[in-house]
Parts: structure tokens; C-alpha cells; sequence
């Protein structure tokens, strides 16, 4: 399976509380902190919400 770096660009300061949550479930909790995540859909779906906030990079 396709795998995805995530990685918290943007403080979480000031954003919609839902997308404090999103991005806790993603794993990131302060600037810096980047994941390497399953590309599945649910995955998709949260950075897709939270695009504002992260950098994606396809890892192979």
C-alpha cells in the first residue's frame, strides 16, 4: 500500500477546534512533527481537511 508523510506546518493556534482534533488523530501535535500514514481513505479524508495546516509527500 501507498504510504504518506504528514507533517504539521502551521500552528494549531486559533483553528477550528474540530481541526485540533483531526490533527491529534493524525498523530501531529506541534510544528515539526511529521507521520508516515497508510494512503486510505479515512487518512485522505482528515488531510484533506486540515490541508491548511500540513505538507504531503508521497513515501515509497
Amino acid at each position: 500500500m501507498e504510504m504518506i508523510k504528514i507533517t504539521l506546518v502551521k500552528s494549531l493556534i486559533g483553528v477550528l477546534p474540530a481541526h485540533k482534533k483531526t490533527a491529534a488523530a493524525l498523530g501531529l501535535k506541534k510544528i515539526g512533527d511529521s507521520k508516515v500514514l497508510p494512503a486510505s481513505d479515512g487518512v485522505k479524508g482528515q488531510i484533506k481537511a486540515v490541508s491548511y495546516l500540513v505538507k504531503v509527500e508521497t513515501v515509497k
